[in-house]
C-alpha cells in the first residue's frame, strides 16, 4: 500500500515515474494524484473538428469514418490514412509503414486521438497521432481502461505522457493508496458539506456526475486556500511577537513643522492611512504594512510623514526604489517638500531639520563616500537609494524604518538584505501604485496589514485615453504628431514612450508576444532622431532610457522638469514616481506590448498639473484581437482597481502568486484569486478561528502546514 509521500516509482514503475519527473517534476504519489483534469470529455459528445487550428496540440474524441491503406508509387512503404469525424467535419490521421494499425482502428469505433494539427492539400490532419480506442460500454475491460464512466478526464499532458496514459497511472495510484487521513477537521467538512479527501480525489479523477465533481474540486481548492491563509496568519502572529523600538509622534518635531508648511490639505484617505501608520509605528512590535493606491493618490506624502515620525525619535529611514530615475525623483520631491527642514547640518537649515541623501550604483566615488559617511554617522535621517543600499559597505547608525517602493520589483532576499542592516527589527512599509484586487491582497499579502488610497487629491486633472490604430487608419499617426505640436505650442510638454531602447535592446530584456501584438517594436534611439528630422522638427527632443549613465538620466529629467525639453522620448523608466506637472500628453508606441497595469501607470504621468491629461495608445493590433481588447479596456476607464482585475484575468496566476515574488513555481494548483473570492473569504475566517482556538488540537492540519512552510515554492510569501 502507498501514502501521499510514497515514491512514485514504487507504484507505476521506474521508467514511467522518470517520465513524470522529467515532464512535470513529480516524485511522489501525492504529486501525481494532485495532477487534476483540466476538463472532461463526455462519452458520445464528439469534438468539434471544425474549430481545430493548425499548430494546436490537441486531444480529441472522434469516431472512425474510414480506413484505407495504399502503397507509395515511387518508393517502398505504405501509408495508412484514417479519417475520423464528429458527424459534420473530418480529420485525417496518417501513419507511415504501420498498416497493422488497421486492425485497431475499426470503422464506427470511438477513440481519443492526440497530436499536433497540421494541414496537407488543404485538409486538416494529425500525423502519427497517439490514440486510445474506447471500448463499448458492455466491454468487461472498459473499467480497467478507465473509460467506464460517462465523463472522460482530459489531463495536462505531453508527447511522452498522453492524457490516457496519465489516467491509467492515476488509477494505479488510487488503487494502491492506503487509508488517507484527512487534514481538514471534521467540523469544517460538515459545515461546508465537503467530501473527505479520498472521496474528493476519486470523484475528480473518476467523475460520476458534474455536480459532485465540482464539489470535490471546491473541497480541494478550499484546502489550498485554508493552508495558505493559515501560513500567512501564523507569520503575521509571529511578527507581532518580535521586538521593535516604539516610534510615537513627537510634539513640536519635524512632522509637526512639515505639516504646518504643507501648501495643501491632506485628503480624508491620506489622513486615515497616516493615522493607521502612526499607530503601527508607536507599537513595540514591527509595523508590516502594504500601502496601495491609485496613480497619483498621494502615497509619497504618506511615506514622507511616516519617515519624519521615525526621524523625530532618532531613527533612520531607508527608501528602496527600483530605478535610479525613480530614486532621483524621490530625492527631488522630498527636498522640495521639506525645504530647509531637509538641510540638516547645513547653513540655512531649519532649527528642527534632517538630511536627505541619495545612494545609487553609478555615483562617482567622492559622492558615494560622502553619502556612506552621512548614513553611518546618522547625519542622514532619510536615505533614498536603489539596489546600492543592499551593498555590504552601507552601514546605518540606527535603521528604524524600511520603505520599499514598487514592491513587486524586488525579491524576498533583497528586502531581507536591507532589513538585516538594522540592529533591531525595523518597521516595514511596502508601497505599490498598481492597485491590487482585495482577494489578491488577501492571498499574496495576507501577512501584511493593507492600507488603500482610492481618492485623488483635490485639483488632480482627468486623463482621457484614445486608441490610434495605425494599420486601419494610418493618418491617425500623422494626427498624433500634430497633436504633440499643438500641446507644445500651448506651452506644455509631452512624453513619448517606446518599448525598446534600440532595435536590439529592450528595457525589459525579454519579450513574449501574445496574439495580436506587434512583433516589430519602436525603439527610443531610432524614434527620437526620426521625429527630430521629420514630424517634430524644431521641437526640443531628448531621449531617456536605462542604459544611460545616472548623470545623463538625472540631467535629462531635471531639464524636462524645468521646461527645457519639449518632448521626452523614453522607455518605461518614467513609469512610476515621475512628477512633471506641465506634461499633459503621453504617446505610447506599440501600446499592445504593455500590460494593463503598466499602461495605467504610464498615463498617470500626465494630468498632474492644472491642465487635463491626454494619453494616445498607438497600436498595430487588429480589431477583435486580445491585445486590442486589452487596450480598449484601458481607454474605457481610469479606475485602476477595475483595470487590475482585467490585468489579472489575462495573466498566468503564477505571475501573481509565484514568479514575480521569488522566481519559484507557485504551489497553488486549483486556487484562482478572482474566481475563488468567496472561498478565500471563507478560508480566511476559518483560519482566523483555528489560530485563535489553537492549531495544536489538529495535528494532521499542523503537519500539512509544516510541509507547506518547508516548500520552497512558498518563499514568495515570506516578506518577514
Amino acid at each position: 500500500m502507498a501514502t501521499f509521500d510514497s515514491k512514485l516509482s514504487g507504484v507505476i514503475g521506474d521508467k514511467t515515474a522518470k517520465a513524470f519527473t522529467t515532464h512535470f517534476g513529480y516524485t511522489t504519489v501525492g504529486d501525481l494524484l494532485n495532477h487534476f483534469p483540466r476538463r472532461y470529455l463526455v462519452r458520445g459528445e464528439l469534438t468539434d473538428i471544425s474549430k481545430l487550428n493548425e499548430g494546436d496540440e490537441v486531444t480529441i474524441l472522434a469516431q472512425v469514418h474510414s480506413v484505407a491503406t495504399r502503397r507509395f508509387a515511387a518508393r517502398k512503404g505504405t501509408l495508412l490514412e484514417v479519417v475520423v469525424t464528429d458527424g459534420t467535419a473530418k480529420l485525417s490521421l496518417t501513419f507511415f509503414n504501420q498498416a497493422w494499425r488497421e486492425k485497431e482502428l475499426k470503422v464506427g469505433s470511438h477513440g481519443l486521438f492526440a497530436g499536433k494539427v497540421g494541414e496537407f492539400n488543404h485538409k486538416k490532419q494529425l500525423s502519427h497521432p497517439d490514440y486510445e480506442m474506447i471500448p463499448d460500454g458492455n466491454d468487461v475491460d472498459s473499467a480497467v481502461a478507465g473509460f467506464a464512466n460517462q465523463f472522460i478526464p482530459l489531463y495536462p499532458s505531453s508527447a511522452k505522457l498522453p492524457s490516457w496514459k496519465i489516467a491509467q497511472c492515476i488509477d494505479l495510484a488510487l488503487s494502491a493508496l492506503d487509508d488517507l487521513p484527512d487534514p481538514i477537521p471534521d467540523f469544517i467538512l460538515e459545515k461546508n458539506k465537503y467530501p473527505t479527501i479520498r472521496q474528493a480525489l476519486v470523484q475528480l479523477h473518476h467523475p460520476t456526475d458534474l455536480d459532485s465533481t465540482e464539489l470535490a474540486r471546491e473541497r480541494l481548492t478550499f484546502d489550498e486556500a485554508l493552508l495558505l491563509q493559515l501560513l500567512l496568519l501564523r507569520r503575521k502572529a509571529e511578527l507581532q511577537k518580535l521586538d521593535a523600538v516604539s516610534r510615537p509622534h513627537k510634539d513640536g518635531g519635524l512632522l509637526d513643522a512639515f505639516d504646518a508648511r504643507l501648501p495643501f490639505q491632506l485628503t480624508a484617505g491620506q489622513s486615515a492611512v497616516g493615522e493607521e501608520i502612526a499607530i503601527d509605528l508607536a507599537a513595540s512590535h514591527p509595523m508590516h504594512r502594504l500601502l496601495q493606491g491609485e496613480v497619483g493618490s498621494g502615497k509619497t506624502i504618506i511615506a514622507l510623514r511616516a519617515a519624519l515620525t521615525v526621524i523625530d525619535s532618532g531613527g533612520q529611514v531607508a527608501l528602496l526604489a527600483p530605478t535610479e530615475v525613480l530614486a532621483a525623483q524621490h530625492l527631488r520631491t522630498f527636498t522640495k517638500l521639506l525645504g530647509d527642514l531637509g538641510d540638516g547640518g547645513m547653513l540655512g537649515g531649519a532649527e528642527v531639520s534632517t538630511r536627505v541623501v541619495l545612494l545609487t550604483g553609478s555615483q562617482n566615488a567622492a559622492t558615494r563616500k560622502e553619502a556612506l559617511s552621512a548614513i553611518k554617522s546618522g547625519g542622514a535621517g532619510l536615505v533614498v537609494g536603489t539596489h546600492a543600499l543592499l551593498s555590504e559597505s552601507v552601514e546605518f547608525n540606527e535603521l528604524a524604518l524600511v520603505i520599499v517602493d514598487e514592491q513587486h520589483r524586488f525579491g524576498v532576499e533583497q528586502r531581507d538584505a536591507l532589513k538585516s542592516k538594522a540592529a533591531i527589527t525595523p518597521h516595514l512599509l511596502v508601497m505599490t501604485a498598481t492597485p491590487i484586487p482585495r482577494t489578491v491582497a488577501m492571498t499574496v499579502f495576507g501577512d501584511l496589514d493593507v492600507s488603500t488610497l482610492r481618492e485623488l487629491p483635490l485639483g488632480r486633472q482627468t486623463i482621457t485615453t484614445h486608441l490610434v490604430p495605425v494599420e486601419e487608419k494610418p493618418h491617425f499617426l500623422e494626427r498624433t504628431w500634430e497633436r504633440v505640436r499643438e500641446e507644445v505650442g500651448h506651452g506644455h510638454q509631452v512624453y513619448i514612450v517606446a518599448p525598446r531602447i534600440s532595435a536590439e535592446i529592450s528595457e525589459d530584456a525579454d519579450f513574449e508576444f501574445l496574439e495580436g501584438e506587434s512583433t516589430t517594436l519602436t525603439a527610443v534611439e531610432e524614434l527620437g532622431p526620426e521625429l527630430q528630422s521629420g514630424a517634430l522638427a524644431g521641437l526640443r527632443i531628448a531621449p531617456l532610457h536605462g542604459r544611460q549613465s545616472s548623470e545623463i538620466k538625472d540631467e535629462t529629467m531635471q531639464a524636462f522638469a524645468a521646461g527645457e525639453i519639449d518632448v521626452l522620448v523614453s522607455t518605461t523608466v518614467i513609469e512610476v514616481g515621475v512628477d512633471v506637472p506641465n506634461a499633459t500628453l503621453m504617446v505610447i508606441m506599440d501600446a499592445d506590448r504593455f500590460g494593463v497595469s503598466q499602461l495605467h501607470q504610464l498615463r498617470g504621468r500626465v494630468g498632474r498639473g492644472t491642465s487635463p491629461g491626454l494619453c494616445l495608445l498607438v497600436t498595430r493590433a487588429p480589431a477583435g484581437s486580445p491585445a486590442r481588447t486589452r487596450l480598449e479596456a484601458v481607454a474605457s476607464t481610469n479606475d485602476g482597481f477595475a483595470l487590475s482585475r482585467i490585468d489579472l484575468e489575462q495573466r498566468r496566476e503564477g505571475d501573481v502568486l509565484g514568479t514575480q515574488q521569488s522566481g519559484t513555481r507557485s504551489h497553488l494548483r486549483l486556487l484562482r484569486v478572482l474566481r475563488d473570492e468567496d472561498l478565500i473569504e471563507v478560508a480566511r475566517n476559518e483560519a482566523q478561528d483555528l489560530i485563535v482556538g489553537g492549531l495544536e488540537q489538529f495535528p494532521l492540519l499542523n503537519e500539512a502546514l509544516r510541509k507547506l512552510e518547508l516548500d520552497t515554492a512558498t518563499e514568495f510569501i515570506d516578506k518577514s
